[in-house]
Formats: structure tokens, C-alpha cells, sequence
């Protein structure tokens, strides 16, 4: 199966209802209430509430400095899919509830586990790959629906699904490192080809150039960045091993922006920032244990003033930095709570300025706003 549609688990039971016998154990007075509040269910994709301090939505900075930074929720998986309870739900809708939670419970639930990296699409939903799953997660906020896509290729799974992008008439472009290729998928999750076979050797980082039709794929154990066309033609690389400007060693997660290609260096504790020549602009971070130094960082991004976002795994922190390179504030903090992380991996960003986190050994996305320019 190339690919799996949940939404959750009151669905499946309407089905079962609708068509088992099952619903012989029924009143046949329940089974109509039960089955008109089927028909009559509609989902809609939430975040979870924001908590609030002290009556006030969570930023950072703390007050009293000017906040930078609104939290807007979080995607787990499926509990992010919830009926719609603008209309009204009667009785039957009562009763459906109260049953799904006799038999609802968390090892069945369709939920992320360890959440790599992941991007927004223009259609506006928000993919996660996913190395505890060996899945590619699509929340779609227009359908309310969690898709789940487990198929590399037509008889291949993906094993360790890392970078994704999306490529040329809305494909998924999807690097899995394990099988050291990028995969091609429809928009919908039919497998589509690939490329790269034969010439990555462990690809993780993922990004395209729309205008100029590159992608670029950090092969990490090959300490370069790959450059192939939309053919999947390799055309030309950057770096080879070494801890000198302009060399990488270990590269991991990719971000591209305004004729910028950010590369994160994990070795050597920086993101490099190359021009589409190849050449090194400038470096970013240094190895260090004070808040703003690096020592794994993983995840890189953007935003649209030009503010870069770095993850740094090993301290559990969101790094931030202005569009020339300087530190300008952490997020983060070993945890389980709102605005703490447990080993977080990529990150990336939206067209509205928001910011997403994969926390990933809390099996959690987190979302943040940017408020005005930082």
C-alpha cells in the first residue's frame, strides 16, 4: 500500500457499523443515532491550545523584554484531527464518543515517534519524515486528514526517511538514508522514481532551487553536498572532508533561501552559507558550551526577513541569528514541557513566519510565531 488516509478512529467505526455485524449487538434505535451521527461528523486539523502565563500567551523572550517569538501549538499525529463541533452534534454524536473511548487507546493510536525533518507545502500541509515510523507524515488542514505514506518505491519501504522538499508540478522529494537515494513521490504518495542510486552514499539533507531547477542533498558519509537537476542529473557538488572554510565534515540538514544554500557542517560545529557558485559567504556558529555555540547542531532554516534558525541537538536549544550571522536569542531547554525540547532534530518555516521544530524524542512538531521582523 503506497499510502494510508487516517483521520481517526470514530471513521473506522462508523464503517464497522455501517457494514458489520456488529451492529446486530446494537438496539436498532442506537445503531440509527450512532449511524446519523456518522453522516453528520466533520473533522477540522487543531493545534493544541496555547497555554497561557499568567493569563498571557507563552513568548519569548519572557516579559518584560519585547517579545520575538508566540507559541501556536503542536502535531502529534492523529489528535490533531477532531470533529468539528461548530454545528450541532446531538445525541448520536454523544453516544459515538463515549463508545470510541471504550475502545480507543494509545499503542493504536497513528502517532509521530521520531520525527527527522519536514517542510510545507504549497498547498499548505505540513510533511514530517519520520526514522521511528519509516514514514512520511502529511497533516493536510484543507482535507482534515492525516495521510501516511510508507512506500519509497513500488516494492520498497522507506527505512530512514531524513530530508524532504518539494520538487518540480508539487512532488515529494524525499531523501532516505539508509537506501542512499532520493525518492520521488506524487503529491499524493505515489511512488514516482528516483535518483541518486549509485552516487550518494548516505543521503540526509534535502533542498531545491525552484527558479534554477537544482536540488542539493547532503551525502553526509561522503562529506559533500550533492548538486543534481529535476531530472535527477548530478551536475556538480560542493565541500569535500576537512575543517577549513569551505570544506564539511559530517554535512546533515539543508535549508535554501534567495540564492543561498545553508549547509549544516556537523563535525565542525557551524552552518556554512554558500553562493550558488559554491563558494563559502560566510560561517556561522563555533564550537563552544555557552548558550549561541554549537557543538551538534542539526536542523537549518530561514525565515522571510532573512533570520536564521539553527538547532542545536546535544543542549536541546533553538539558536537565532540575524541575517548577519550574529546570535540574537535561544529557545529551548531539556524537557517535555512547552518551549523545551528532548534531542530536536530539523526545523523549517513557512511562508506566514512560522517556525517548526522536530522534537523528535518527544515525538512532537512545535510551532512557533514570529512576531514582527526579530
Amino acid at each position: 500500500m503506497a499510502a494510508s488516509s487516517l483521520s481517526s478512529f470514530p471513521r473506522f467505526l462508523c464503517a464497522v457499523l455501517a457494514s458489520s455485524p456488529a451492529r446486530l449487538f446494537l438496539s436498532a434505535v442506537l445503531g440509527a443515532l450512532l449511524l446519523a451521527g456518522c453522516a453528520e461528523t466533520k473533522y477540522q486539523m487543531h493545534l493544541d491550545p496555547e497555554p497561557v502565563a499568567n493569563g498571557a500567551p507563552l513568548v519569548w523572550p519572557a516579559p518584560p523584554e519585547t517579545a520575538r517569538f508566540r507559541y501556536v501549538g503542536q502535531l502529534t499525529g492523529e489528535d490533531n484531527f477532531v470533529p468539528d463541533d461548530s454545528g450541532r452534534p446531538g445525541f448520536g454524536a454523544e453516544v459515538l464518543k463515549w463508545i470510541v473511548g471504550m475502545f480507543d487507546s494509545a499503542e493504536d493510536k497513528v502517532v509521530l515517534r521520531r520525527p527527522q525533518s519536514g517542510m510545507v507545502d504549497s498547498q499548505g500541509r505540513v510533511l514530517v519524515t519520520d526514522v521511528g515510523s519509516n514514514a512520511v507524515y502529511v497533516f493536510d488542514n484543507i482535507a482534515a486528514q492525516l495521510h501516511v505514506y510508507v512506500q519509497a518505491a513500488e516494492k520498497q519501504g522507506f527505512i530512514t526517511p531524513v530530508g524532504i522538499a518539494e520538487g518540480p508540478d508539487g512532488q515529494i522529494l524525499v531523501a532516505d538514508a539508509e537506501l542512499g537515494e532520493v525518492f520521488r513521490l506524487s503529491s499524493d504518495g505515489k511512488p514516482m522514481g528516483s535518483f541518486g542510486k549509485n552516487v550518494l552514499v548516505r543521503p540526509t539533507g534535502l533542498a531545491r532551487d525552484p527558479e534554477r531547477g537544482r536540488v542539493y542533498v547532503s551525502d553526509t558519509h561522503a562529506h559533500d553536498v550533492k548538486v543534481f537537476d529535476d531530472e535527477g542529473r548530478l551536475i556538480d557538488s560542493i565541500g569535500n572532508r576537512g575543517d577549513e572554510e569551505g570544506t564539511l565534515n559530517y554535512p546533515t540538514h539543508l535549508a535554501y533561501a534567495k540564492d543561498k544554500l545553508y549547509v549544516t557542517d556537523g563535525m565542525n560545529a557551524r552552518v556554512q552559507i554558500f553562493d550558488m557558485q559554491g563558494r563559502v559567504i560566510t560561517t556561522i556558529g563555533r564550537r563552544g558550551m555557552y548558550v549561541g555555540e554549537m557543538t551538534r547542531p542539526k536542523g537549518v532554516t530561514v525565515d522571510s526577513y532573512g533570520n536564521i534558525y539553527v538547532v542545536e541537538s546535544f543542549y536541546d536549544n533553538l539558536l537565532v541569528f540575524n541575517s548577519q550571522g550574529q546570535f540574537l536569542m535561544p529557545i529551548g531547554g531539556t524537557g517535555k514541557e512547552v518551549g523545551q525540547f528532548y534531542l530536536p532534530a530539523g526545523v523549517w518555516s513557512d511562508r506566514q513566519n512560522r517556525i517548526y521544530v522536530a522534537d523528535m524524542f518527544n515525538g512532537r512538531i512545535v510551532i512557533f510565531q514570529l512576531i514582527g521582523g526579530a
